[in-house]
């Protein structure tokens, strides 16, 4: 039988932000027959170097390349590390699995988080053979913000030239904020002072408020990046979500299908942001199907 370790993924959202997340003492194990590669170097801007775990089966066909299913941490763009990867179980059934880090919003603030998910790709599909990966299967996955950002790996065009292509091929969302002009710590309101929202999470991530900025805010933002040809999308949100609204990957997910994009959406019942209820056997079957069925073409 092959044992799943999924790491508790419980991502608050307060009224000015998502709640922090302190870095873990310990570096969680990887799963049993499961090897990891850690620290590997994957770009250097603007003087920060930015690194990624790699998880892949002790086990393997020799020369046989493997999927990769990026893991994209949350933390309101201002906590989190790429140290917890709750995604390592997909390790155990024949995919990699690459856990990064991106700059936080005390160092850099938009577009320097989706510029290094672009690199990390990049440099996966660069070194794929000497990590026996497959650079025409990658997929991207992500909670809160993390989901934030997937989604936009998954919709949002590299504005540059590219010699490598940052794109992926799948897409699992889970309650990442998919507008950010219409998230509610963004916006002033009988509940929140300007005040309030200049110190959101969202304003730290653009540098000043949504409505400041708002195609900035737009370029921020998968709702308003889809169009024909994105990558596939799983989404999944908790019906309890207390911070992200559950309207946001909703929102989502019609625009995806509007542009003719294959989407899913999936409701946890009873689920805040994140939780018990996402660690359950159904959603990792969940989760494996669609990854299997994206990044494991059938022979």
């Amino acid at each position: 039988m092959k044992r799943f370790v999924l790491l508790p993924i419980v991502l608050g959202f307060t009224s000015v932000g998502f709640a922090q997340q302190p870095k873990p003492k310990k570096v969680p194990e990887p799963p049993e027959g499961v090897e990891v590669a850690r620290d590997l170097e994957y770009a250097v801007h603007d003087g920060v170097s930015l690194k990624l775990d790699l998880y892949r089966p002790e086990k393997r066909e020799s020369g046989a390349a493997l999927p990769v299913v990026v893991w994209v941490h949350g933390g309101g763009w201002l906590n989190g590390s790429k140290d917890r990867c709750p995604a390592s179980w997909l390790a155990t059934e024949g995919f990699a699995v690459a856990s990064i880090d991106y700059r936080l919003t005390d160092i850099a603030q938009w577009p320097a988080q989706i510029d290094d998910c672009y690199a990390a790709v990049r440099w996966l599909r660069e070194n794929s053979e000497p990590y026996d990966l497959d650079p025409e299967h990658i997929g991207a996955w992500g909670s809160s913000a993390g989901g934030h950002l997937v989604a936009l790996m998954g919709t949002r065009t590299y504005p540059g030239e590219e010699k490598t292509s940052s794109r992926v091929q799948a897409v699992c969302d889970w309650f990442g904020p998919s507008e950010l002009l219409s998230m509610p710590p963004n916006v002033v309101s009988e509940k929140r002072t300007l005040e309030q929202v200049s110190q959101s999470n969202g304003a730290k991530l653009l540098g000043t408020t949504v409505r400041d900025v708002p195609e900035k805010a737009r370029d921020a933002s998968a709702l308003d990046q889809v169009s024909a040809g994105d990558a596939p999308f799983l989404i999944m949100h908790g019906s309890a979500d207390p911070g992200v609204p559950l309207e946001q990957s909703r929102k989502l997910h019609e625009k995806l299908l509007s542009a003719s994009v294959p989407s899913t959406f999936h409701i946890v019942e009873g689920a805040g942001h994140g939780g018990k209820e996402f660690q359950t056997d159904e959603v990792k079957a969940q989760v494996l199907e669609f990854f299997r069925q994206y990044l494991m073409p059938r022979k």
